[in-house]
């Protein structure tokens, strides 16, 4: 065999094995897909079940899930609306110009661009009418936008908890944001001060007693900076503001 031949076999052959590893690993990720899919669904339900305060470890999601109603508002007009829950896709809504809107860079203090005409919302709900409303939130840290939900006791102003379900925040710092001891200072805390604006501020230096305050996470003054940015614009005038003002006053 000449060293030609030898060549053009040995080229056939690496072409063939490269074909076939991509025939597998593209079968693998199809069949693989509504696994990671469910999986990510479970993780987005238990994120609003622990803000909340109602996930309980080793029970099914899904069950404990099914205390929750989700329903759809309108940010504009701070209002329910009418749609499909189960194949609204929120994020996608944001990025389409079509069902959202640019934000300015006065308004996006959050920075997450665009906003969203419709966004889900979460409640817990008893003969009495809301016991708790969990919102989602996001906003970029100091790396990455961090996506989450914030719990509201039925008053609509006091703080049940937080959580983030999705971020790219340095470990040891930034994603101290995950601590559970970071999370628990949040619980009890009220958003709204005396003249109806948002009065939550996550600052440097110890909270104590202030309802208004939270602790900045050590060493992270960014991420901080962040968490506060995102919260004061969802529960603020161009996110959930109005529609909790609403609901106060039963018009939504």
């Amino acid at each position: 065999m000449s060293n030609q031949e030898s060549t053009a076999r040995t080229i056939i052959v690496a072409l063939v094995l490269c074909i076939v590893c991509s025939v597998i690993v593209s079968t693998a990720a199809v069949m693989l897909k509504p696994a990671q899919q469910a999986n990510k669904q479970k993780d987005f339900q238990a994120g609003i079940l622990e803000a909340a305060g109602l996930l309980v470890e080793g029970k099914s999601i899904e069950e404990q899930f099914s205390q929750i109603t989700t329903k759809l508002v309108d940010l504009q007009s701070g209002t329910f609306t009418d749609g499909d829950v189960d194949t609204y896709d929120q994020w996608l809504a944001a990025k389409d110009p079509k069902s959202s809107e640019e934000l300015s860079d006065d308004d996006d203090i959050a920075k997450i661009s665009r906003l969203e005409n419709v966004s889900k919302v979460f409640l817990v709900e008893s003969d009495s009418g809301i016991d708790k409303i969990i919102l989602p939130i996001r906003g970029y840290g100091l790396w990455s936008t961090l996506y989450g939900f914030i719990a509201l006791e039925a008053d609509l102003n006091t703080v049940v908890g937080i959580g983030f379900y999705e971020h790219g925040e340095t470990p040891g710092l930034g994603g101290e944001v995950d601590n559970p001891r970071w999370k628990a200072i949040w619980v009890g805390k009220e958003v709204y001060g005396d003249d109806g604006g948002v009065a939550l501020e996550v600052m440097k230096g110890l909270s104590g007693d202030n309802p208004h305050r939270v602790d900045a996470l050590s060493g992270a003054t960014l991420t901080s900076k962040g968490v506060n940015n995102l919260v004061h614009f969802w529960l603020g005038d161009h996110g959930f503001g109005p529609f909790l003002s609403n609901l106060k006053e039963g018009d939504a």
